[in-house]
């Protein structure tokens, strides 16, 4: 007998004596392992982004300056090749092939007039601008009316000889209506950070040598402003509806009717109606004045003073563009909404970017001064969210009770897992999932109304960390909770005074979690670069870069800006602090 015939004898006896041991119990193993072959099989998924670009999220020049870090980039942004500067503007009738315009402010407003440009489903679509005013009563605006605003108001300030104007508003479509106004008419925009005291608000007056105001009664200190700073020629009140009825125009006496005071209502309602229809032509404009913000470390410390030019703040809004890959970009589809002040230049840029991708965006005055989510999205339902860290560590606060029971902490867990483990978001819409929305998740955008303006889920948050500022710090493990039980990306980024937008942010898909106090604040953007510069305490070696954090680019107040503050570049080529 030969060695096959051998062999097929020994599997057959195998084969046989298998089956005929066979009972339930080698019926149920059997059917336990091929169906949990089966499930991994069928629902594998790769991780939303590759490990190895997490692996190595920025670039360092090969040679160093003594005393100075390597140059880091972000990858996007080589060595070698300019830093993201401008919008890449297509004026009409130019090639597709040709180089556009790095553009300016008023170019975000005509790509929100205008819509969608490029050729697809959403061609032509244009985002909304909301009011918010509670959970049951949403307003929208007309884009139409506000270019009349636009030009009405900006006309008038400019007849007036305005030159220099203050805008002292909460989060509110006249806030931005005023700044686009300051740019289309060759004005100085200075935005004042809201609900400070009587003396900061002469100060911050003072020092920017403002003479006029667009502002709201019941906030504006006008008698002690007049009495101590003679300076001030005009102010425009913005009157709600409850207060239309009352006479805003009338100067107090003792003021020598040196201010010219009149309301926002009146100046566009007393004009044609078919006066400010139309924005000024792009041919023979300036190019736009600064745009003077001021930054308040600490409570009780005098606010520095940054102007930025309106070439700071286009590379700031094309690089926060750049930062969301394409296939998640903001877009018609999205409700964008501020619930932090828009005199934060990081906050504003977020915004001015949601304006230019035509996403919609809405205001609630509250949002920018509450750090309670659930009060700021009441209401409405928002796709992308610009937050605090102390409104993300209190909804991380409130939300503990839901995760110390048995199976909330059980369904937690499995989210958690798929960020940390698996490198993608939990799937939506299981059996697990909806339950866990029901139980855990805390309520965030959700509407007694039904007139919500955009019924989608809330995917991104971006927040930040202001250096100097004593913000509340993020570990990476509460991200990544907040990440879960919101359902959310969720973007930290490093802001400081003298820096449009963001020093760094982290990435997109980026759900590690590590063993930290204060999570790494991600690469530099496409619009800047860092580097550390040695101090008595931390120096740069061949093995460690560390120092005072430098950074450097088209969206930084003078092109280079040092921070203040000690900071160290990790293994992953992300920034943090040391």
């Amino acid at each position: 007998m030969g060695f096959f015939d051998n062999l097929l004898l020994n599997l057959d006896a195998s084969v046989t004596g298998l089956f005929g041991q066979w009972n339930i119990w080698t019926s149920l193993l059997a059917t336990a392992l091929v169906g949990f072959l089966t499930y991994q099989v069928a629902t594998r998924q790769d991780p939303d982004t590759h490990p190895f670009l997490l692996a190595r999220q920025a670039q360092g020049t090969a040679v160093r300056q003594p005393g100075e870090s390597p140059v880091y980039r972000s990858q996007a942004a080589p060595h070698g090749m300019l830093l993201n500067a401008g919008l890449n503007v297509k004026d009409p009738g130019a090639s597709k092939w040709s180089r556009g315009r790095d553009g300016d402010l008023r170019d975000v407003w005509r790509q929100a007039v205008a819509g969608v440009q490029e050729p697809g489903p959403t061609k032509g679509a244009k985002g909304r601008i909301l009011t918010v005013l509670g959970a049951e009563k949403i307003v929208e605006h007309n884009l139409d009316d506000i270019t009349r605003q636009i030009n009405l108001i900006g006309q008038h300030i400019a007849d007036q000889g305005g030159n220099r104007v203050a805008i002292y508003l909460p989060n509110s479509v006249e806030l931005l209506a005023t700044l686009f106004a300051c740019a289309f008419y060759n004005l100085t925009a200075v935005i004042l950070p809201f609900d400070q005291p009587d003396d900061a608000v002469i100060s911050m007056l003072r020092r920017s040598a403002t003479d006029t105001v667009v502002t709201a009664p019941g906030s504006f200190p006008f008698d002690a402003v007049v009495k101590n700073y003679p300076s001030l020629r005009q102010l425009i009140w913005v009157v709600d509806e409850g207060s239309k009825h009352m006479d805003w125009n009338e100067v107090p006496q003792g003021t020598g009717g040196s201010v010219n005071v009149s309301t926002w209502q009146d100046i566009v309602n007393d004009a044609p109606l078919d006066a400010g229809k139309t924005l000024p032509p792009l041919e023979g404009q300036k190019e736009p004045r600064d745009v003077t913000v001021f930054w308040q470390s600490k409570p009780g410390q005098q606010e520095e003073m940054v102007r930025f030019t309106a070439g700071n703040f286009v590379s700031a809004i094309a690089a926060q563009i750049f930062a969301i890959p394409t296939s998640q970009r903001m877009g018609p589809s999205d409700l964008f909404l501020p619930a932090d002040s828009l005199a934060n230049s990081h906050t504003l840029v977020l915004t001015l970017a949601a304006l230019f991708s035509n996403a919609s965006v809405a205001f609630n005055s509250v949002a920018s001064q509450a750090d309670d989510l659930a009060t700021a999205t009441g209401g409405i339902a928002p796709t992308i969210l610009v937050a605090t860290p102390a409104a993300l560590l209190k909804l991380h606060t409130e939300s503990k009770p839901a995760l110390s029971s048995f199976i909330g902490s059980k369904l937690h867990w499995l989210q958690t897992r798929s960020l940390t483990q698996k490198g993608m978001m939990p799937a939506a819409g299981g059996l697990l999932s909806s339950y866990y929305d029901r139980t855990v998740r805390p309520a965030l955008g959700t509407t007694t109304t039904t007139t919500t303006p955009n019924k989608k889920k809330l995917r991104l948050i971006v927040t930040a960390e202001r250096v100097g500022a004593d913000t509340p710090k993020l570990s990476s493990a509460v991200l990544s909770d907040l990440r879960a039980l919101t359902g959310a990306r969720i973007m930290y980024a490093l802001t400081a005074a003298k820096v449009a937008g963001a020093v760094t942010q982290t990435n997109f898909y980026d759900y590690r979690v590590f063993d930290d106090k204060c999570s790494h604040f991600g690469p530099p953007l496409t619009s800047t670069e860092v580097l550390f510069r040695d101090t008595e305490q931390y120096k740069t070696s061949d093995n460690i870069s560390q120092g005072e954090i430098i950074v450097r680019g088209p969206c930084v107040a003078g092109m280079e800006a040092a921070l203040g503050v000690a900071g160290k570049m990790r293994e992953d080529n992300t920034l943090a602090y040391v």
